[in-house]
């Protein structure tokens, strides 16, 4: 480990405004929603109606995970805020191992780096114990955040450690997933498939109930932090789990280092047919190359997705059953089937958000390109830079049509199928995850703005999604004014099904994605290549 002290004062110096944002997001997000969360609830019987109401339901099963304890404001923080707090805190992770040791490598600084007297495990150790300083701190100042604000210390405690623990074991599926591929985007669409993966075992999991496979919870690190039960007993034992996990996933990775040649990944990389096929003559034909895996894997990821949202949906009416003031209520908003169509329009906005994450890592490979000096020998032929740009934006923008689509398909069909009208929901959910379409183009007209204007902060397309999610999912919850929810284009969406639809904010949300990528294109055009 020679020289590693030096590569995590340099890590740390590098990535100190991203950490500090992601640091203070996080547990100022936190702290808020528990907040509010007294302010909503701040009688026992209060906690207790809205643990009968949603904590069993399956459909807020899937979204949300078990509620295990209402009585507490803990209790209801673990649940509301617990499954994605600690799914951003594992994406931080993952980002932050991959930055510093695949992207390193791929832009050749590594190999600078290791020509001095650097031991061979010092940057994957530097990236590692900075992902995990940087998730434990988040862990610890929530814990000091919620005994600051009156809960109890073993349940504050319990929450952190949970928080973490996402953190440890995604770090530990970065270091890994940064041994096998040659390209950084790789690495993190690996590490992020698995994140992805972790959310999905979760849902089912819990979705199931006592009557269904719940041991795939415990195939989830994002299923371990519902079991350590922050407030509700306070299993820290559960973290054995993550712990292990993490020991194992760096002795795989400490292995893999040394096994493969700087530069190089574990998994070869095919090599082409010694003539190019007919459909790379153009900028487009190109792109598909390089994008066709990525829109593969999402359509079918976000396929996969809605089947699942869509399985529990007729769960939903359990609660009125369950809760006959609520039933009252909701008669009164517009019939029985009014929950259900509230449940469907959440759940196809969470995914129009997953959505985004596509349209930034489609619109980055611009960014993967130029930065991997591939793009200049591809323009310096007769292609021009706005056929080069177009060919890639074509699939952030179609793409985004086509995975939308597929949630919605997967959504239609499986609850089509428990209600006995499979062709009339697909339509009205394919039609609802499309109306996220313009919110969606917004974002890649930002990602591509960034990357015309100011390449190195392009990245940055990243901190938007968050930004996005924020709003969007607790917004509402931390009684943000209606100014700063505004600033989400996803906002502005009708909340399809349910809702009318109205033209002028698909209109104006195309128009402002025209002029972001008409403001990109024109940027690009003027500054130099690299």
């Amino acid at each position: 480990m020679t020289g590693l002290g030096s590569l995590v004062r340099l890590a740390l110096r590098r990535d100190r405004l991203l950490l500090a944002a992601w640091v203070i997001g996080l547990v100022g997000i936190t702290l808020s929603t528990a907040s509010t969360l007294e302010e909503l609830y701040g009688s026992v019987e209060s906690r207790r109606q809205l643990g009968a109401t949603a904590g069993g339901n399956p459909a807020f099963l899937a979204m949300l995970g078990p509620l295990h304890d209402p009585s507490t404001i803990g209790g209801v923080l673990a649940w509301r805020w617990g499954v994605f707090g600690s799914l951003l805190v594992g994406l931080m992770c993952l980002f932050l191992v991959t930055r510093h040791t695949r992207a390193e490598e791929e832009t050749g600084r590594l190999e600078l780096i290791g020509s001095g007297v650097v031991a061979r495990h010092a940057p994957l150790g530097a990236a590692v114990l900075v992902a995990l300083l940087a998730s434990t701190l988040i862990g610890l100042l929530v814990a000091l955040g919620l005994l600051g604000v009156g809960q109890s210390p073993a349940g504050s405690f319990a929450f952190g450690a949970a928080f973490a623990s996402a953190g440890w074991v995604f770090t530990g599926v970065g270091a890994v997933s940064a041994q096998l591929s040659e390209g950084a985007r790789t690495a993190n669409s690996i590490a992020g498939g698995v994140l992805g993966v972790a959310y999905l075992l979760r849902a089912v999991g819990d979705a199931a109930g006592d009557q269904g496979p719940t041991w795939l919870t415990w195939l989830s690190p994002l299923g371990w932090v519902e079991q350590i039960r922050p407030f509700a007993g306070d299993r820290y034992w559960v973290l054995l789990l993550p712990l292990l996990s993490l020991a194992g996933l760096l002795a795989v990775a400490a292995t893999l280092v040394t096994r493969r040649d700087l530069g190089g990944g574990l998994l070869p990389t095919r090599l082409g047919p010694a003539r190019a096929p007919r459909s790379l003559r153009g900028a487009f034909g190109l792109a598909w190359r390089l994008q066709r895996g990525m829109l593969l894997g999402w359509t079918l990821s976000l396929f996969v997705l809605g089947a699942v949202y869509g399985s529990v949906a007729r769960g939903v009416e359990q609660m009125l059953e369950a809760n006959p003031a609520l039933e009252k209520i909701i008669a009164q908003m517009g019939g029985s089937g009014a929950i259900v169509d509230v449940y469907l329009a959440s759940i196809v906005g969470i995914i129009a958000l997953f959505s985004a994450i596509y349209v930034v890592q489609a619109t980055l490979r611009l960014r993967t390109e130029e930065s991997e000096a591939r793009a200049e020998p591809v323009l310096a032929t007769p292609v021009s830079r706005y056929a080069w740009v177009a060919g890639h934006l074509a699939f952030a923008t179609v793409g985004t049509a086509v995975v939308l689509a597929a949630a919605g398909v997967g959504a239609g069909l499986v609850h089509g199928a428990r209600v006995g009208d499979v062709g009339g929901q697909v339509v009205r959910l394919v039609g609802a995850a499309l109306t996220h379409v313009p919110a969606v183009w917004v974002v890649a007209g930002l990602a591509l703005a960034l990357f015309a204007l100011v390449p190195k902060l392009a990245s940055l397309s990243w901190a938007v999604i968050v930004v996005f999610l924020v709003l969007g999912q607790l917004g509402p919850l931390l009684q943000f004014d209606q100014w700063a929810m505004d600033l989400s284009p996803f906002t502005h969406i009708p909340k399809v099904p349910g809702a009318d639809v109205t033209a002028g904010p698909l209109v104006w949300l195309t128009a402002i994605a025209v002029v972001l990528v008409g403001v990109g294109l024109a940027g690009f055009r003027r500054r130099d290549i690299g």
